[in-house]
């Protein structure tokens, strides 16, 4: 079974005002991929403090998939793009893209999305937008690759 965690990044609610419903449908999101979510956070918008988080769930949690939600558009306190591409060794494009694809019958905002993915040693990466509905939206376009891409990372053999 892959261990995941779920990071929500938003100033407002990690100083408790409302609730992490995008991070709750994250965490779903990965029970649905069959994996156990062993941790989750909420974190303000701090490049810094995102990227220390990213590398704690990759090299000493040792999770398999790591997602976060927000934190990916174009204010200039959406910084989760730049923090995960400064702890990836290796981007996965389709994976963002294919999240993009998915909003865009959704909402005429899709392409200002600015999520990436990618693989920190053997764990995926992967940004979610922040609202709920797109965390479902966009994890309904990844998720029958996702698996695949985890047993790929892992070294187990599986059929293309």
């Amino acid at each position: 079974m892959a261990h995941a965690a779920v990071i929500t990044v938003s100033s407002s609610r990690s100083t408790g005002d409302g609730e992490d419903e995008s991070g709750a449908c994250l965490a779903e999101f990965a029970r649905g991929l069959g994996a156990e979510v062993t941790g989750r956070e909420l974190v303000p918008d701090d490049r810094g403090l995102i990227e220390e988080r990213l590398r704690y769930w990759c090299d000493e949690a040792g999770c398999d998939l790591v997602l976060t939600t927000g934190g990916t558009g174009f204010s200039t306190d959406d910084l989760t793009p730049e923090a995960t591409r400064a702890v990836i060794d290796r981007e996965a494009p389709g994976i963002a893209e294919a999240m993009r694809c998915a909003s865009r019958g959704h909402t005429p905002h899709w392409m200002l999305s600015r999520a990436v993915a990618g693989t920190r040693g053997t764990t995926l990466i992967i940004n979610f937008p922040g609202s709920p509905k797109a965390v479902v939206e966009a994890g309904e376009a990844i998720a029958g690759a996702i698996p695949h891409a985890l047993d790929l990372l892992a070294g187990r053999s599986s059929r293309h």
